[in-house]
C-alpha cells in the first residue's frame, strides 16, 4: 500500500471511535453508543438507569477479558474468569483501567501506606539510612513477625541421603503484644458467662453456645472441670483449663475433637473476623464483649521496639508514618543522600501524587477501612497520575463523591490532564460542575430499573442543556436558600472533641431540626459526627452503619454484604412477614417459601441458574431447566396469595408490591410497611428479588437508609445522601429528609450537595482547610446567615450557587 496522503490517510487514523452496538447488560435495552477516543465523555442518567452496566460491566469488562485471554492458559488459572457481556459488536477498545469506589480493605493491617507502596519505600529507605542500622526493610514491617528457629533437613545428594542442620531468623518489625494491630482486645468475661451459674444450668451467653449444641457439650463433656459446679467457684487450675487451655486434642462423647480454652476458641472464631462481614446477632454481641485500646508496648505503632529505635535525623519510621502527607513529602525532600537518589525520587513522586490529589491531609498510618468512598477512590487514582502510559480507558465511578465543591474543581484539572496525555476518560458522574467540563456526553434513562436503559441523549454539553431529558432540564437547579427555619426543640452538646484532627471542639447541634455538617474533605466532618456520637464502629467516615450511643441511627456508604442469593426482600426482613402470610393462606410450613431452605428446586438448590465452571475459561450460567429459573421447586409454585405464587411476588417492584400487600385477600400490614419505607426512599422501581450485588452505591445507601427508618432512634447520622443520586433524585431526597425531620426525628446530614445546604435548618462548617489546617468550627448558623456572610468557602461556593 502506497504512503499516506492528505486524501488518503492511513486506516488506523480512522479508528477514533469505540462501538458499542447492542448491549442487554442488566437493564440495557439494545443500547449503541459511540465513545468517542481521546475525550472526556460523561455518562449520565438517573441512580439505577444503567449508567454503570454500560462503562463498568460492558465496555470496562469486555477489555479486561480480552486483556485477560493473551495471557497463557497457565496463568488464566489463576486469574478471575470474566464472562463475555451480553453485547452484539464492541470495536475499538483500548485497555480499561478501572478506578471505582470499592472501600479498600478493613483489614486491620492495611493503612494509606500500604495501599500506595509509600511504606514499602519508607521501610527501604530506613533499613539503608536508618541509624543504628536493624536490619533489612522486613525489620521495618509491622506485617512481619520476628522468627527464628534451628533443626536437620534431609537432602537428596548423588544418589545418598545426607542431613544436614541448618538454622535460619528473620528480623522482623511487628509489635508481637498486638501482632501489629496497634490496638489490643480486652474481652469483658460477663458477656462470655454467667459465673453464679454452672455450665449445666446454661451459663454460656455467647451466641451459638446454646446447651445441647456442639460448642456447649466440648466444655460439658470435657472432663477438665465439673459441669454441676459453679464457675465462681471453680478452682484456680479449673478456670484457667476453662478459660487459657492451650488446643489440644481429645475424644468428647466419643468423637474426636480439638478442645482449646474459652477465650482462645472465642478470639478465633468471632473476633479474628471482619466486622462488617459478622451477622447482626454476632457483631452486636462482639461490640458488647470486646474493647479495643491503644496497644501499651507499641502506643499504638504497631511496630517493636528496635523498629523504632532506628533513626533518620530525629524521626523513626513510625514518626515518618504518623506525619501529615504534606508534611512528610518536606520531610523527604530535605534528604540529599545521593546513595538512595532514585528511591527519593519515586517516594517524593507519590507522596506529591497524595497531596495533588487533595489527601494531603492523610497520615501513610491512618487505617485505609476508615477511608471514606471518594478517599478510597482517590488513593486508587494515585499510581496513575504520574504514569507515561497513553491511549488508555480510564473508567471512573463519580470521581467527586465526599469532595466540597472547592476541590470539585482540582478533581476536574485531574481528569482533563489524563485526557490530555491522550487518553480516553469515561466517568460515571452527576455533579453539574464535572458534567459542564465533558466533551462528550450520553445520557441514560428516561426512569431508573426496568424503565431505563436506554440512551436518551447523546452529545455535547450544550447539546444536553437544549435537550428535553431529565438530566438536561436538571442541570441548571438551583435550591433557594430556606426563608423560614425550624425552631430546634434541644441540643446535642459536643465537648472537647479531639478525634483525628479536631482542636478541642465545642459545639451544641440542635435537636428536631435539618442540621447540615460541611467543610472541605479532610476538615474534620465524620470524625466530628461519628467520632463524637459514637455512631458505629472508629471515627472514619466508613464508621460500621448500625444504631449506637443515645438513640443514635448511623446510615452509612459501606457496602451492604450479600451473595447473588440475597436481595432486598431478604435484606429489610421482608421475606418473612411474606412467608408467614404464604404459610397461613396455605395451612403449610413457611420454610416452604425460602428458595435457600425446604422450597429451594433440587435441581439448581434455589439459585435458578446451573454454573458450568470450564477452569480458566469463563464459566457459563445457564438458566435452570426445572424450574426455569424462579428457584423454586414446582410444588410450592402451587401455593397462591391474593393469586400470585412466591416467585410472581418477588419479581414484582416496590410499587406493585405496596399495592399488592396493602389491601384485598394478600393484606399484610407488615409486609406493607416494609415496602412503603422502600418506595419512601426512592427505591420504587427495584424489584423484591433482584439480586444485592447488581444494585448501585447511590441504591444501596438508601436501601439502607430504608431498614434504618423503623428503628426507635431520634437522631439519623446521614453520610453523603445524596452520593450516586442524579439531579431530579435529591429533590425526592429533601422530601423525604422533611418527612423525617415534621415526624419528630433530628437528622444530622455530612454533606457537600449545595441543594441539601440550601434547604438546611442550621449549617455547621468545619474548616479552614484540611488536616492539621481544620478541624475547626468556622461557621455555625442558618444557611441564609452563611450566604451573607461568605467568610468561608462553602459560604463562597453556596451563594454562588444560590445567586445570592
Amino acid at each position: 500500500m502506497s504512503k499516506a496522503t492528505e486524501a488518503d490517510p492511513y486506516v488506523a487514523d480512522t479508528k477514533d471511535l469505540i462501538r458499542v452496538h447492542g448491549a442487554r447488560v442488566n437493564n440495557l435495552k439494545d443500547v449503541s453508543v459511540e465513545i468517542p477516543k481521546r475525550r472526556l465523555t460523561v455518562f449520565t442518567g438517573v441512580s439505577g438507569s444503567g449508567k454503570s452496566s454500560l462503562v463498568f460491566d460492558t465496555v470496562a469488562a469486555e477489555s479486561q477479558r480480552m486483556i485477560n485471554e493473551t495471557y497463557s492458559a497457565f496463568v488464566q488459572g489463576f486469574m478471575p474468569t470474566l464472562a463475555r457481556p451480553d453485547v452484539d459488536v464492541l470495536e475499538g477498545l483500548t485497555t480499561a483501567i478501572i478506578v471505582d469506589q470499592q472501600r479498600l480493605g478493613a483489614d486491620p493491617r492495611s493503612t494509606v501506606g500500604t495501599a500506595t507502596d509509600a511504606n514499602a519505600m519508607l521501610r527501604i529507605l530506613f533499613s539503608r539510612l536508618g541509624k543504628p542500622h536493624i536490619g533489612s526493610p522486613k525489620a521495618f514491617s509491622f506485617n512481619v513477625p520476628s522468627i527464628s528457629g534451628a533443626g536437620a533437613v534431609t537432602i537428596e545428594r548423588s544418589g545418598k541421603t545426607v542431613k544436614e542442620k541448618r538454622s535460619f531468623s528473620i528480623t522482623g518489625g511487628m509489635c508481637l503484644r498486638c501482632e501489629g494491630r496497634g490496638s489490643v482486645s480486652d474481652i469483658d468475661l460477663g458477656q462470655l458467662f454467667d459465673d453464679s451459674k454452672s455450665l449445666a444450668e446454661g451459663a454460656l451467653t455467647i451466641p451459638g453456645y446454646t446447651p445441647g449444641g456442639w460448642n456447649y457439650r466440648l466444655y460439658a463433656s470435657s472432663g477438665f472441670f465439673d459441669p454441676e459446679k459453679p464457675i465462681r467457684k471453680f478452682t484456680k487450675k479449673e478456670l484457667g483449663d476453662f478459660l487459657h487451655h492451650e488446643p489440644v486434642r481429645m475424644k468428647i462423647e466419643g468423637i474426636n475433637m480439638t478442645y482449646e480454652g474459652l477465650i482462645l476458641r472465642v478470639q478465633r472464631s468471632m473476633l479474628s473476623k471482619d466486622r462488617e462481614a459478622m451477622q447482626p446477632h454476632i457483631r452486636a454481641f462482639v461490640d458488647r464483649a470486646v474493647t479495643f485500646t491503644v496497644c501499651p508496648e507499641c502506643e499504638g505503632t504497631r511496630l517493636s521496639g528496635p523498629a523504632r529505635s532506628s533513626r533518620i535525623g530525629k524521626a523513626n519510621i513510625a514518626d515518618a508514618c504518623a506525619m501529615q502527607v504534606s508534611d512528610l513529602a518536606e520531610w523527604v525532600r530535605g534528604l540529599d543522600e545521593p546513595s538512595v537518589a532514585p528511591l527519593l525520587t519515586a517516594l517524593r513522586q507519590i507522596l506529591d501524587s497524595i497531596v495533588e490529589i487533595g489527601l494531603g491531609y492523610l497520615s501513610l498510618d491512618r487505617p485505609s477501612g476508615t477511608l471514606s468512598g471518594g478517599e478510597a477512590q482517590r488513593v486508587k487514582m494515585i499510581r496513575h497520575l504520574g504514569s507515561s502510559l497513553t491511549d488508555v480507558t480510564y473508567v471512573f465511578d463519580e470521581p467527586t463523591t465526599g469532595l466540597h465543591p472547592h476541590d470539585i474543581t482540582r478533581m476536574n484539572d485531574l481528569l482533563l490532564r489524563l485526557r490530555d496525555k491522550g487518553n480516553t476518560v469515561l466517568v460515571v458522574e452527576h455533579k453539574p460542575q464535572t458534567i459542564a467540563i465533558a466533551d462528550h456526553v450520553v445520557d441514560l434513562g428516561p426512569g431508573a430499573g426496568a424503565a431505563g436503559g436506554s440512551v436518551c441523549f447523546e452529545g455535547t454539553v450544550a447539546g444536553l442543556r437544549a435537550g428535553d431529558t431529565s438530566t438536561g432540564r436538571h442541570l441548571e437547579d438551583r435550591a433557594a436558600v430556606k426563608e423560614t427555619v425550624r425552631k430546634p426543640t434541644g441540643a446535642l452538646e459536643i465537648r472537647g472533641a479531639t478525634s483525628h484532627n479536631l482542636r478541642d471542639v465545642d459545639v451544641d447541634i440542635p435537636l428536631g431540626v435539618l442540621v447540615v455538617v460541611t467543610g472541605v474533605a479532610g476538615s474534620g466532618k465524620s470524625s466530628l459526627v461519628h467520632g463524637s456520637l459514637g455512631a458505629g464502629a472508629g471515627a472514619g467516615a466508613g464508621a460500621g452503619a448500625g444504631s449506637a450511643g443515645a438513640g443514635v441511627v448511623s446510615v452509612d456508604q459501606g457496602a451492604i454484604g450479600g451473595s447473588r442469593r440475597s436481595n432486598p426482600a431478604t435484606y429489610t426482613g421482608l421475606l418473612d412477614p411474606i412467608r408467614k402470610a404464604f404459610a397461613k393462606a396455605n395451612g403449610v410450613k413457611p420454610a416452604l417459601f425460602s428458595s435457600n431452605s425446604e422450597g429451594a428446586c433440587p435441581n439448581c438448590n434455589g439459585n435458578g441458574v446451573i454454573y458450568t465452571d470450564l477452569a480458566m475459561m469463563a464459566g457459563v450460567a445457564t438458566t435452570c431447566e426445572v424450574c426455569e429459573g424462579k428457584r423454586f421447586e414446582a410444588s410450592v409454585l402451587e401455593y397462591r396469595l391474593g393469586g400470585r405464587d412466591i416467585s410472581e411476588v418477588l419479581a414484582m417492584s416496590v410499587t406493585e408490591a405496596e399495592e399488592f400487600f396493602g389491601s384485598g385477600e394478600a393484606r399484610t400490614p407488615a409486609a406493607h410497611a416494609i415496602v412503603a419505607r422502600l418506595a419512601d426512599v426512592g427505591l420504587g422501581y427495584l424489584t423484591l428479588g433482584q439480586p444485592l450485588p447488581t444494585l448501585s452505591g447511590g441504591e444501596r445507601q438508601r436501601l439502607k437508609l430504608a431498614t434504618h427508618l423503623a428503628e426507635k432512634g431520634g437522631v439519623y447520622v446521614l453520610d453523603e445522601p445524596t452520593a450516586g443520586l442524579h439531579l431530579a433524585d435529591v429533590e425526592q431526597l429533601l422530601g423525604l429528609l422533611d418527612r423525617l425531620v415534621d415526624s419528630g426525628k433530628s437528622v444530622i446530614v455530612v454533606e457537600h450537595h449545595q441543594a441539601v445546604m440550601a434547604h438546611a435548618d442550621w449549617i455547621i462548617d468545619l474548616g479552614p482547610g484540611a488536616g492539621h489546617d481544620g478541624g475547626r468550627i468556622v461557621f455555625e448558623g442558618t444557611p441564609a446567615d452563611l450566604v451573607a456572610a461568605r467568610s468561608t468557602l462553602t459560604g463562597e461556593h453556596l451563594a454562588a450557587y444560590v445567586g445570592g
